[in-house]
């Protein structure tokens, strides 16, 4: 029932295998409540029948965030079977999910990633230059776990790296000339151990890298450097938004680095940015509130 919508989702929105497996398991929890057995099901069902769905989902005690990732994919769903005169009516215009709990993105402090600080947690292993790596791109270039793992060789350059983002959308960040010797350091020695592979990050064999491996260590070097109760690939993405903003850096500019498809997802970080400035103001300013 699902393959030829999965093969839009793949070729015509160029959805990431990640993104692509979400929707069909979200399908599947809808077609379970629906007791859905073939396409011509979905002509039947109302805006109410999908909002005792979302109910039903609540008391589950889903949370509102995970509630409309469910709904967005139902309502792409309902577009493609309109688009190809599946049904004539789509329940899902007058739906509106629930509204999101608005929390501030967790970041690491300037001074627990201090570089000296940070070479300490490191082995001299190749497993340890690669780790050291990892975390260094991660926090230097604020891209995605998956952007990290599809990050190819012939994608570098000495002061920049090339990113394939969301969408297969492409984007260019410049690196320091450190992380780009440390690159160049870390290629040497895969080679040498491991063979040829075309991406940066791979096993042995050349194997693909997969992302619990990548959260793993990422965790248990956030849990030595930080205080922080989430640590994950994505914190260190947060820390390089708020670091940059802190420092500086337009919302433009920083909207474009993060690959970000719409200002507004931007401007999330400046909640964090602002509490930053409210701190240098009470230290700096004649009448600020001293601590």
């Amino acid at each position: 029932m699902l393959n030829n919508f999965i093969g839009y989702l793949t070729v015509e929105k160029r959805y990431s295998p990640h993104t692509i497996l979400a929707y069909e398991q979200d399908l599947a929890q809808f077609f379970e409540y629906a007791s859905i057995k073939s396409l011509d099901d979905f002509g039947g069902f109302s805006s109410s029948f999908i909002r005792g769905w979302i109910v039903q989902l609540f008391e589950g005690n889903m949370k509102a965030k995970s509630i409309n990732r469910k709904l967005a994919s139902l309502r792409t769903f309902y577009k493609w079977l309109r688009k190809e005169g599946l049904v004539t009516t789509n329940p899902m215009s007058k739906i509106q999910g629930p509204k999101n709990e608005k929390r501030l993105p967790a970041f690491a402090k300037e001074s627990e990633l201090h570089p000296e600080k940070l070479g300490l947690l490191f082995t001299d292993s190749i497993e340890g230059l690669r780790d050291r790596l990892m975390f260094e791109i991660l926090y230097q270039t604020g891209i995605r776990l998956n952007e990290l793992i599809e990050l190819y060789v012939t994608n570098i350059t000495s002061d920049s790296i090339k990113v394939i983002g969301k969408r297969n959308k492409e984007r260019i960040i410049p690196i320091s000339t450190d992380l780009s010797n440390l690159m160049q350091t870390y290629l040497t020695q895969k080679n040498n151990l491991y063979g040829d592979s075309p991406y940066v990050f791979s096993l042995k064999f050349g194997k693909k890298m997969y992302p619990m491996l990548v959260y793993r260590r990422i965790n248990q070097y956030l849990s030595i450097a930080t205080n922080l109760d989430k640590k994950s690939p994505h914190v260190l993405r947060h820390t390089f938004a708020t670091h940059m903003l802190n420092r500086g850096t337009g919302l433009e500019t920083l909207k474009d680095l993060l690959g970000h498809a719409n200002l507004s997802a931007t401007q999330v970080y400046t909640h964090n940015s602002f509490a930053q400035l409210t701190s240098i103001y009470s230290q700096a300013h004649p009448r600020g509130d001293k601590n």
